[in-house]
């Protein structure tokens, strides 16, 4: 299995923000690469206002992520869904059957998915989560493979207005022309991504500081229990401070240098550059998000419980929760342990410049779309994927032009080899027959016997270009030799002194060379001893 690549898109009140990641082949999510855009008035509370403005600003940034990865494009993307209108329901859903009968996975499903289709006024319904599983009236966990007659479930029912769902649809899929992989409940995603299992089921509560909405999540028993948007976030706090005559800009970034949400807390001296009192700043800042913090608090009383009963205490995440004294106040309020939310430890983040704590929102949607099974996000241009084949055909062609021609090369290497052992080989052969015909020659010279080849008499000299030296074979008398027919030749006659003094011409020595190699042709010389 190959790595899956998956594109992440969060579109918040304040930025837009896309990931790019990886899923290994063993279920290990990789964070590459984050970017994100600021924006301004075009995202209401989670709500998408302008179409046209928020399309292309999502473009952008996804522009900057297509830079990381060409040639390859963003074909799809997974989405997370928030806002004000955000909302969970309960919803009662339940099944007899004539006789006992063993529950299973396609029942819980089935369940599921009519819960999900039950119609509400002018409400998406994003998600179905189950709370409560009854098997003939006994609470469970765990129902499949269990045997009954009843089985009842409430789930809670996540749902959002349908002009969010429609205008979020309407910017990713019509106006980028994108594939929508998945979506998911952005609180819920983050709770999955940043709690364990152990504090969902003695009891917690998750708040993320947004910047147009806080969203409060309460888990106890393992499942949700309470979920709401409050509509106030880190930009109120801002905005207040524009009332000193500062732009929003300048606003939020005195917020987090000097602001402060415990009452009469100061920082970095008694004015700002501009000249403004920091105590006066922290009037507003404290007073707004002592605002903010009651309405969080009271979401405990809302979901019937009390701060003793979420024993794991607070766990806070969002921009917003960086403002100096806000986690302390909030303690200080429910006299429960609060902490910053951070992204799971099996989260591999490849860039050192991404800050877990800052990038829980995107990091979350992407554990989900790995829980969900991920989808590959990325394509190949066409033209681009043809130029890649036909350059690799062309790497293929020429190594089997290399293959072949080192075979062929081997093949002739083998060939010469084979040649010149067979040259050798006849040599050696030539060499040894040129020696045994010497040994016999000697042999018979020693032993004064003729030498014959396949019954014909051969002369030792036959073939030889050893010279013959007038007179010296001459020295001793000759006897007639035998010859193959048993006729013996006429004994050779030395030349007489006469024609041994007379002038050597060109024409007498002709003569007397053709007399003397007749004679050697047809004589054999006996040794005189052996008459």
């Amino acid at each position: 299995m190959e790595d899956k690549s998956i594109i992440a898109l969060e579109i918040g009140s304040s930025k837009i923000k896309g990931a790019i990641g990886t899923v290994s082949a063993d279920g290990i999510l990789s964070v590459k690469a984050i970017e994100e855009e600021h924006c301004s008035d075009i995202v209401r509370h989670g709500c998408i206002r302008n179409v046209v403005e928020t399309a292309s600003t999502v473009r952008g940034v996804l522009d900057r992520l297509e830079q990381r990865v060409a040639p390859k494009r963003i074909e799809g993307v997974y989405l997370s869904i928030g806002g004000r209108s955000l909302m969970a329901e309960n919803v009662d859903i339940e099944r007899r059957f004539a006789s006992e009968t063993e529950i299973t996975r396609a029942i819980i499903q089935d369940i599921t998915e009519e819960a999900l289709n039950r119609p509400m006024a002018d409400r998406f319904v994003v998600q179905a989560l189950p709370k409560e599983l009854r098997v003939d009236n006994t609470a469970t966990s765990r129902p499949v493979g269990m045997y009954c007659q009843q089985i009842s479930a409430r789930l809670s029912l996540v749902s959002c207005r349908n002009q969010l769902a429609k205008n979020l649809t309407e910017v990713i899929s019509q106006r980028l022309g994108l594939r929508i992989e998945g979506l998911f409940v952005r609180p819920l995603a983050v709770a999955d991504t940043i709690l364990s299992a152990e504090e969902k089921r003695l009891g917690c509560m998750l708040v993320d500081f947004g910047a147009e909405t806080t969203t409060v999540a309460i888990y106890r028993g393992g499942v949700l229990v309470h979920l709401a948007v409050i509509p106030m976030g880190g930009r109120n706090i801002t905005r207040d401070i524009t009332a000193l005559n500062f732009l929003e800009e300048r606003a939020e970034e005195i917020k987090l240098a000097y602001g402060d949400a415990r009452p009469g807390v100061e920082k970095g001296g008694g004015r700002t550059s501009e000249g403004a009192e920091i105590s006066a700043i922290n009037c507003y800042v404290s007073s707004r998000a002592i605002e903010i913090l009651l309405n969080v608090v009271e979401q405990i009383k809302y979901a019937g419980l009390t701060p003793s009963q979420l024993p794991k205490g607070i766990v806070v995440v969002g921009r917003a929760a960086r403002l100096g004294g806000l986690t302390e106040r909030l303690q200080q309020m429910t006299g429960l342990n609060v902490r910053i939310g951070v992204a799971d430890s099996e989260v591999r983040i490849l860039d050192g410049r991404i800050q877990s704590s800052d990038a829980v929102d995107i990091i979350a949607i992407m554990s989900e779309a790995k829980a969900a099974g991920a989808h590959e996000c990325l394509v190949v241009p066409a033209h681009i994927l043809r130029e890649e084949e036909r350059r690799r055909a062309e790497e293929e062609a020429a190594a089997r032009a290399a293959e072949e021609a080192a075979a062929a090369a081997e093949e002739a290497r083998r060939a010469e080899e084979s040649r010149r052992a067979e040259s050798e080989a006849a040599r050696q052969a030539e060499m040894a027959r040129q020696a045994e015909a010497a040994r016999q020659a000697e042999a018979a010279r020693r032993q004064g016997q003729p030498m014959t080849q396949g019954g014909q008499y051969v002369h030792p000299y036959a073939g030889n270009n050893r010279p013959v030296e007038t007179g010296q074979q001459y020295g001793h008398t000759q006897n007639p030799a035998v010859r193959a027919d048993g006729s013996r030749p006429a004994a050779v006659t030395p030349p007489s002194a006469a024609e041994q003094t007379k002038p050597r011409t060109k024409g007498w020595y002709e003569k007397l060379r053709e007399r003397v190699a007749g004679a050697i042709a047809n004589t054999i010389y006996e040794d005189p001893d052996d008459e």
